[in-house]
């Protein structure tokens, strides 16, 4: 994966990603689902995040305090420290790490706590879940860091196109 080549492709793309997210809006949050979700299956069929990594290289998960909790004990740390050594609390109040890339980032591009890894990792990029509509804003900003959520747009662009 040419991470530089897409950086400079995703930023070009931005205002026509945006205004394939305001055609979105208008379609029943239902059908918005399935379109969704059937794409990003499509995507990860042949995307490989081993060899992309951007989000763990870009960008922080939030952190809930059950995620804290779980990899304190990975750590053998209490949660506090656990927050003191890699998280900061950011505008919105959210805990996140102080670093990127994320300091579990294998060179490899595996994640040395996968099996604990946050919920939000887990759940990256979101696009096969229910309430899209809910996440638009979200899904948008996840063009600039994600491979497939770009690809995913770029198509439904085209849709709207035809």
């Amino acid at each position: 994966m040419d991470l530089e080549s897409f950086n400079i492709k995703s930023k070009a793309e931005y205002n026509s990603n945006k205004k394939t997210k305001e055609k979105l809006k208008n379609i029943k949050s239902k059908t918005l689902d399935v379109m969704f979700e059937k794409s990003h299956d499509e995507k990860f069929e042949k995307i490989d995040c081993l060899s992309c990594a951007n989000c763990c290289k870009t960008t922080s998960p939030i952190f809930i305090q059950t995620d804290i909790d779980r990899l304190a004990k990975v750590f053998r740390m209490k949660s506090s420290d656990f927050i003191d050594t890699y998280l900061y609390r950011d505008d919105d109040g959210d805990y996140v790490l102080k670093s990127s890339p994320c300091p579990f980032l294998n060179d490899d591009n595996t994640c040395f706590v996968y099996q604990e890894r946050p919920k939000a990792c887990r759940e990256y990029p979101h696009t096969n879940r229910k309430n899209m509509q809910g996440i638009l804003n979200l899904s948008l900003q996840n063009t600039l860091v994600c491979p497939a959520v770009f690809e995913i747009f770029q198509d439904f662009g085209k849709d709207f196109r035809k």
